[in-house]
C-alpha cells in the first residue's frame, strides 16, 4: 500500500504547477520541494499519529519528542529536551537555529501531545482518499508536519541558512502541567526573545460563497475556570423561603448562574457552567471534574456547587467580567453565603493587536504571490485558547499555520491532506520572508 501511495504522490508532484505570479526562484524551488516530498512528509505524518502520546502518557510524549528530534538536528537546530515531569507531564522540546543574526528572530510553536490517552480506542492512522484519520492527524501532528516539511523546503531552497529560528514544542497543550507558571516558562522566556510568532496549530476555515475558505487566525481567547460553593442554613423543607430557614443553597446557586446569564453578555465574552450539584452534602474530586452530592426531598439544601469556565478575549475584559461576577456572588439570599475562586492555570488571551494584523497582511502577500485567495480575519469566538497566549504580550503573532482539519478532539479526527501541502508552502516562503527583514 506504501508503495501505490508513494507512486501516486510522486505522479502529482511532478504535475506541473500553476502559475506562481511573483515568486523568486528560491521560493518557487520552495513550492516544488513540497510537493517532491509529499510522500516522506505524510509517511512521517503517520509514525507520529501512530505513536500515542495523550498528555498523560509521559513515555509516548517522550517518544514523539524524539521523533521530532531526528527530524531537527539534521536541519542545523540543536534541541533541548525540557524534562516536566516535576509538573506531571513529560517535557517539550527547545530547538534553536542561528542564522545570521540580522534578520528578525522566528518563534515556532506546536505540540507534541494529543487528547487521547493509550486507553483510548482511537490509536490508529487511515488514509481514505484526501482524508488522513487518525489521534492527533490534525491537533497538532498536522501542525508539526507542516512545520517540518516547511523548514527542510528552506533548507532545500537556501534560504534556511541565514534565518534565526527557535521552536517551542510543549508536552502538554491538551492538559497542561502544574503548576503553569513552570509549566511555560521556556514558552514564555522564548516568547520574549522573538521578534515574530507563529502556531502551527489548524487552519481555519469559514464557509463563503464558494465554499470552505482559509481564514487567518490573529486572536485568540482566554480560558479561565472558576468554582462557584454556596453554603446554607439547613433544615426541614415546610421552613423554605422563612426568615429563620432562608432560601438554602440550591437557590442561592441557581440565583448566582441566572445573573451571570443575564448581566454579564458581551461581544466575544463566553461563560459556561459545566458541573452542577447541591444538597444536604457534597463533594468535588480532586481533579475537580466529579461532583458527588447528597439529599432528600425534605431538607432544605446546606451546600452546593458550580463549576465553570471564562473565555475572554483581553486581559481588560477577562479582568472586568471577573469582576462583575464577584459583584454578583457578594449579594446573598437570606440564609446563605457565597465565594467564587478563580483557578490561576489558565490560559492567557491573544488580544487581536495591529502588529498580529500586519502579520496577517503579509500571508496575504504570500497568497497573492501564490495565486490563492486572500485571508479574512477569523473571529475568535471560533476557535480556543492556545499555547501562543502565553507569548502574546510580548511579541506579534499569528494562528493556523498548521493544516485544515475537522473532528479534532473526538475519535474519527481527520486531516485534509492537500492542505499540508499549501500551508507548508505558505509557510515557507512567509518565515523566508519573516527572516530576511531587518530586525
Amino acid at each position: 500500500m506504501f508503495r501505490t501511495l508513494s507512486v501516486a504522490l510522486a505522479a502529482l508532484a511532478l504535475t506541473p504547477a500553476p502559475a506562481l505570479a511573483k515568486l523568486t526562484p528560491a521560493e518557487t524551488r520552495m513550492v516544488r520541494t513540497v510537493d517532491a516530498e509529499q510522500a516522506r512528509t505524510l509517511a512521517m505524518l503517520e509514525r507520529w499519529v501512530n505513536q500515542n502520546s495523550g498528555s498523560l502518557n509521559i513515555e509516548g510524549v517522550t517518544k514523539v519528542g524524539e521523533m521530532l528530534r531526528a527530524e531537527l538536528e539534521p536541519l542545523g537546530f540543536k534541541v533541548q529536551w525540557i524534562d516536566m515531569r516535576s509538573t506531571g507531564r513529560a517535557g517539550h522540546i527547545v530547538a534553536t537555529h542561528m542564522g545570521n543574526g540580522r534578520g528578525k528572530k522566528l518563534l515556532l510553536i506546536g505540540h507534541l501531545d494529543t487528547v487521547f490517552e493509550p486507553d483510548s480506542p482511537f490509536q490508529q492512522w487511515k488514509r481514505t482518499g484526501n482524508d488522513g484519520e487518525g489521534p492527533g492527524a490534525g491537533d497538532d501532528k498536522g501542525g508539526m508536519a507542516v512545520m517540518v516539511a516547511a523548514l527542510r523546503a528552506m533548507r532545500d531552497a537556501g534560504t534556511l541558512r541565514q534565518a534565526n529560528i527557535e521552536i517551542v514544542l510543549t508536552g502538554d497543550e491538551e492538559d497542561s502541567g502544574n503548576p503553569i507558571e513552570v509549566a511555560r516558562a521556556d514558552l514564555v522566556a522564548a516568547g520574549k526573545r522573538a521578534d515574530v510568532a507563529l502556531d502551527f496549530e489548524g487552519l481555519a476555515q469559514d464557509v463563503g460563497l464558494d465554499g470552505l475558505r482559509d481564514m487567518g487566525s490573529i486572536a485568540r481567547r482566554s480560558s479561565n475556570s472558576w468554582t462557584l460553593t454556596v453554603t446554607a442554613r439547613s433544615g426541614h423543607s415546610s421552613g423554605i423561603f422563612t426568615q429563620e430557614a432562608g432560601s438554602g443553597a440550591i437557590y442561592e446557586l441557581a440565583r448566582i448562574i441566572d445573573s451571570f446569564r443575564r448581566e454579564l453578555p458581551e461581544d466575544k465574552l463566553t461563560f459556561n457552567v459545566g458541573l452542577v450539584g447541591g444538597g444536604a452534602t457534597t463533594k468535588l474530586d480532586e481533579g475537580r471534574i466529579r461532583l458527588d452530592a447528597t439529599g432528600k426531598t425534605n431538607i432544605i439544601a446546606a451546600t452546593a456547587v458550580a463549576r465553570g469556565d471564562l473565555r475572554a478575549l483581553s486581559q481588560e475584559q477577562f479582568d472586568r467580567t471577573q469582576a462583575r461576577m464577584r459583584a454578583i456572588v457578594a449579594k446573598p439570599l437570606n440564609g446563605a453565603t457565597a465565594k467564587i475562586d478563580f483557578d490561576r492555570d489558565g490560559y492567557p488571551p491573544m488580544a487581536p493587536t495591529e502588529g498580529n494584523r500586519a502579520l496577517l497582511g503579509k500571508l496575504n502577500l504570500v497568497n497573492r504571490d501564490m495565486n490563492l485567495p486572500e485571508m479574512g480575519e477569523l473571529d475568535p469566538v471560533k476557535r480556543g485558547a492556545g499555547d501562543i497566549s502565553f507569548v502574546a504580550a510580548d511579541v506579534d503573532g499569528l494562528v493556523g499555520l498548521g493544516p485544515a482539519s475537522r473532528g479534532d478532539h473526538a475519535p474519527g479526527e481527520t486531516v485534509d491532506i492537500a492542505s499540508i501541502w499549501r500551508q507548508a508552502k505558505r509557510a515557507a516562503i512567509l518565515m523566508s520572508r519573516l527572516a530576511a527583514e531587518r530586525r
